[in-house]
């Protein structure tokens, strides 16, 4: 993967990351139920969901590239498709609003790691973006091991930072989700639409 790429890659991760999706809702209601450092083990668990879900989405990919390349550009195009409906799904989604509950029984950090882990693996429209989002950067002149490498260890560490950033901010990121969460899901849904868009044009 070229610098180029990597950074349009980063970019994008970082807006899915902030979009609103059940891991980052996990890390905000264990935030405020157990705390930041507790809640360091949900976060890891959704992560190593995470790259579960991106391993089975690239390599998946990577078998239909071994039958032929004109696959990668239909995953592409039918991809870029998806984002775009996806974006428009979360644009005018209602804005989250969570009560933020009073501190919880202590949890074990294992418990707290497999429904991170559950979480990110068990929900099918996690492996549908990626199979949608991924075939916009592969390039099938390197080796996809690789690319694998690079990809989930950038969105791993983008996902860890952002939950953790939520996790401790929990109590006052809550209200103002109620607040301006319309527009945030209106930026994120943007984010979706614009990446559907311009990404399969790009050579």
């Amino acid at each position: 993967m070229n610098l180029d790429t990597w950074l349009v890659y980063l970019l994008a991760s970082i807006g899915l990351s902030l979009s609103p999706g059940p891991n980052g809702l996990l890390a905000l209601t264990h935030g405020a139920m157990h705390g930041p450092r507790k809640t360091l083990f949900t976060i890891l668990g959704g992560s190593v969901g995470f790259i579960a879900v991106v391993a089975l989405s690239m390599f998946g990919i990577g078998a239909l590239l071994q039958t032929s390349l004109l696959w990668l550009t239909v995953m592409k195009w039918v991809g870029g498709a998806y984002l775009v409906w996806l974006g428009i799904q979360v644009w005018r989604s209602p804005p989250i609003g969570l009560p933020v509950p009073a501190a919880a029984a202590p949890r074990a950090g294992w418990s707290l790691f497999r429904q991170g882990l559950l979480s990110a693996v068990t929900n099918p429209k996690g492996l549908l973006f990626f199979a949608a989002f991924l075939p916009q950067f592969i390039d099938p002149a390197r080796s996809l091991f690789v690319q694998f490498v690079v990809m989930a260890g950038t969105f791993a560490l983008i996902e860890i930072g952002t939950e953790l950033f939520i996790a401790h901010m929990a109590h006052r990121i809550s209200p103002w989700l109620e607040r301006v969460g319309r527009r945030f899901n209106q930026a994120c849904g943007g984010v979706f639409i614009a990446i559907g868009v311009v990404l399969p044009l790009r050579q």
